[in-house]
């Protein structure tokens, strides 16, 4: 893992004019530098992100990369006005709204590759996502735990989609993106900006070098008809075994979906 972070990025000089990709968090950091076109939603309010579903579903426009990036880490538990852990909703439920409503379209274009920047992060996830309790109501919560849950939460639901989309043409994947410099985590209070912008930042890597690997993956040949797997950077990694749990992973799905309120 460590010695994978370390790795330059394979890098991809393809060609990739003309084609339609859709990244979200695309204000600043990673997003920023690959940025291509955008739409306004605010992913800490879950009708925001339906509006933008709804959109792309409606549009005659075909979508070649859809590139999952919002996301955000949060010390305290804060509730969204939807009545959901914030850094779950944000993290999770979002990317999960955005590929459920366009599943069909997408599977019916057969092409499209779809991917969900995560984060080794996930690992801190270490007692699994917390299927009992998804809101935070009765367990313990802690800013690099709620984190670690909802990167989990975003790698069950590779499996579950990876499935959907098996021999269609539709590929997702999830990518670390590296140790890079970005404003996730600046509203946490004064001493945790100054210790991240005057001590993390210093040992983190540019936006510019994530982005490179996520052109890669967006691009590339060599990943063509990959799925379902999980690369820090461009090399392929066994995520933690909770996030590997196929039987959790099934009901995931469909809590999520009634948690969200799809079908």
């Amino acid at each position: 893992m460590m010695r994978n972070n370390r790795k330059k990025p394979e890098v991809c000089n393809d060609d990739f004019k003309g084609r339609l990709v859709i990244i979200t968090g695309a204000t600043s950091g990673i997003g920023y530098q690959v940025e291509c076109d955008y739409k306004i939603a605010d992913f800490a309010r879950l009708p925001d992100v339906r509006k933008v579903g709804k959109e792309l579903l409606e549009s005659d426009l075909e979508i070649d990369v859809l590139i999952h990036n919002a996301g955000l880490y949060s010390t305290k538990k804060i509730y969204t006005e939807d009545g959901n852990e914030l850094v779950f909703q944000v993290n999770y439920l979002g990317s999960f709204i955005l590929n459920y409503m366009l599943k069909d379209k997408l599977k019916a274009q057969g092409k499209t590759r779809i991917i969900l920047v995560n984060s080794e992060g996930h690992r801190f996830a270490v007692f699994g996502i917390g299927l009992y309790d998804l809101k935070y109501e009765k367990r313990r919560h802690s800013g690099l735990g709620s984190y670690g849950v909802a990167k989990t939460g975003q790698l069950l639901s590779i499996i579950k989609f990876a499935e959907y989309f098996e021999d269609s043409g539709v590929t997702i994947n999830a990518v670390h993106p590296g140790d890079v410099k970005s404003n996730m985590g600046l509203n946490n209070g004064r001493l945790y900006r100054f210790f991240k912008t005057k001590i993390v930042n210093r040992t983190l890597k540019s936006p510019e070098r994530s982005a490179t690997a996520l052109y890669y993956h967006g691009v590339s040949k060599e990943v063509e008809g990959i799925s379902g797997k999980f690369f820090n950077l461009t090399t392929e990694e066994e995520p933690a075994p909770p996030a590997l749990d196929r039987d959790v992973a099934e009901e995931l799905w469909h809590k999520t979906i009634e948690l969200v309120g799809l079908e």
